[in-house]
């Protein structure tokens, strides 16, 4: 983006890896003290047995053949599994592998520009965006997302070495390529665009069309089949791993229209990302104002970037990078109902393509030598001073959980998803009736917020209330049918001495998910209490068959069940 400096060319790149290394570490080095949040972290590591059993042959296994945490993606656990072995529970390792990885990613996307535009400065500015732009903190800082910076990784890795192979084209090459990009699949999905992304690269800046005027778009496709071939079946793998029967989908013309509004946002935040927050809750009513404004921009854009693609390759490459890697996030086609309408993380990757256009546009536009030395350069830098510091801002409010869902609460409006989150919070510090208010002001904002009905029943539970407790579980099932609901509103009916009431309840929860020892143990428990012992011993030794024995052994104890 600016005029080289009169320092030989080896020093320059040298003095960017320092300069990008270093503002990554000066945004987010504090990561090193931070805890873990108890939104997915808990599920990613501080209560999966798996990950903490560290890397062996069964752990190994099981990342590869399980959709926990509905992802398919086994390097992403094996990196968690790794880190557990490393550091234990100890959150700072985690932390500071995710910082690892997002600047290998930096440096990595500085080499790729650079070497395939030879424009050292323009490159240095794409990455230090990439390194330390405030939309970037959710993914660096945030343990569960280590499957952002691992796919980002290989993303940037795949790219280089496609570049080694379109300098020198051979066979072992082209399989290093495929191999870093399958590892790319297998730590987060969202990879399956990447060959789009070669072919892209191939019109600019590599050329490779001008190279092979004959059929060159077949040439570039046939070359790619493999890669879209393997995409497709990644694709397949996603979907299914994350399709749920019982989610509420929103209709089709509602999801466009988000999709449209949110594609807008995306770009807003890119360059405006003041008041970022840890979760967007889904627009409650979208004007046709709204659409219509998202439409004029999303179209207007397009039609200066076709208009200009002779004369700025640049733009229609960094345009269609963004909009090809940020479509698979925007909604349209889902298999899971989501609460919310935007998430930061979900820039990681498509901010490389809007980054590109400023970068090479800007003065490609303002074309003056002196404009851009005197002009373009300091006002580059501040612009990346002032994100450095909005980044390292946001970055400390995820120190906790508290803290991050507090910040949340103050910059966002009605934000029922964040005063849910909050209540959960709380929940997990003990201090129940203070979730019991923040649950209460979700269910306000979102009376239809099924989840949040579940868990106010079990704060109830850990007060004693268990008839408020029975009415919030009551609330849950009308709005959403399901195990957990079920689960509970049957203890709390055994708790209140309504057997029969918790046997009707537990047995519509044995009916929806038979594989849950719980359930067997509270009805086993249920029946005793009642008198029958039969039916007692029979879920008690069925428990036991799904590995807890517990109401079997105090059985026994009793002189049943023998």
């Amino acid at each position: 983006m600016f005029d080289r400096p009169n320092i030989d060319l080896k020093k320059q790149k040298l003095i960017v890896y320092v300069l990008l290394t270093f503002a990554a570490l000066a945004v987010f080095g504090q990561v090193h003290q931070f805890d873990f949040i108890n939104i997915d972290d808990d599920v990613y590591v501080t209560e999966n047995l798996h990950v903490q059993s560290g890397i062996s042959l069964d752990s190994v296994r099981w990342a590869f053949t399980t959709t926990y945490a509905e992802f398919w993606h086994p390097l992403t656990w094996l990196s968690l599994m790794l880190d557990d072995q490393l550091y234990g529970l100890n959150p700072g390792g985690f932390h500071i592998t995710n910082l690892i990885l997002h600047i290998l990613s930096t440096l990595l996307l500085f080499w790729l520009l650079n070497r395939m535009t030879k424009e050292i400065w323009k490159s240095a500015f794409v990455a230090a965006l990439f390194a330390i732009h405030p939309l970037h903190v959710e993914s660096v800082t945030w343990i569960a997302e280590r499957k952002d910076v691992l796919s980002a990784f290989f993303w940037m890795l795949t790219l280089g070495l496609y570049v080694y192979y379109t300098e020198k084209p051979a066979l072992t090459r082209y399989l290093a390529v495929l191999v870093s990009f399958a590892c790319g699949l297998m730590s987060k999905p969202m990879v399956v665009t990447l060959p789009v992304m070669m072919i892209l690269l191939d019109y600019w800046p590599l050329q490779r069309f001008q190279m092979q005027q004959r059929n060159s778009i077949w040439l570039q496709l046939r070359e790619k089949t493999p890669f879209f071939v393997m995409s497709a079946v990644f694709s397949a793998v996603a979907v299914y791993a994350q399709y749920n029967p019982e989610a509420i989908l929103f209709p089709f013309g509602a999801r466009v229209a988000t999709a449209i509004v949110s594609f807008a946002m995306y770009l807003e935040k890119m360059f405006w990302p003041f008041d970022v927050s840890f979760c967007y809750p889904l627009f409650d009513r979208l004007s046709m104002a709204q659409v219509a404004g998202s439409v004029f921009l999303t179209l207007s854009i397009t039609a200066v970037v076709l208009i200009s693609v002779k004369r700025m390759p640049f733009l229609f490459v960094g345009w269609l990078w963004y909009a090809i890697t940020i479509f698979p996030v925007l909604g349209v086609i889902h298999v899971r109902a989501e609460r919310y309408a935007l998430a930061d993380r979900y820039t990681y990757l498509p901010l490389i393509g809007i980054a590109i256009m400023v970068a090479w546009g800007v003065p490609f536009l303002l074309r003056r030598k002196d404009i851009i030395g005197k002009i373009l350069f300091p006002v580059g830098f501040a612009i990346l001073l002032i994100l450095s510091y909005t980044a390292w801002k946001q970055c400390g409010y995820w120190e906790n959980s508290l803290t991050l869902i507090n910040q949340t609460l103050r910059v966002t409006r009605d934000n029922y998803l964040g005063y849910y989150i909050r209540g959960i919070t709380y929940f997990n510090l003990g201090q129940y009736r203070q979730a019991i208010q923040d649950f209460n002001r979700a269910i306000e904002l979102d009376p239809q917020y099924e989840v949040a009905y579940l868990n106010r029943g079990v704060a109830y539970e850990k007060l004693g209330d268990y008839q408020q407790a029975v009415q919030d579980y009551a609330a849950s099932i009308r709005l959403r049918p399901r195990y957990l609901a079920y689960y509970n509103k049957g203890a709390a009916h055994i708790n209140l001495g309504q057997y029969r009431q918790a046997i009707d309840e537990l047995n519509i929860a044995i009916h929806l998910k038979s594989d849950n020892a719980y359930a067997y143990q509270s009805r086993g428990l249920a029946y005793f209490l009642q008198g029958d012992r039969v039916s007692g011993c029979r879920d008690a030794q069925s428990a036991c068959s799904l590995g807890n024995c517990k109401l079997l052994q105090e059985a026994k104890g009793q002189g049943y069940c023998w």
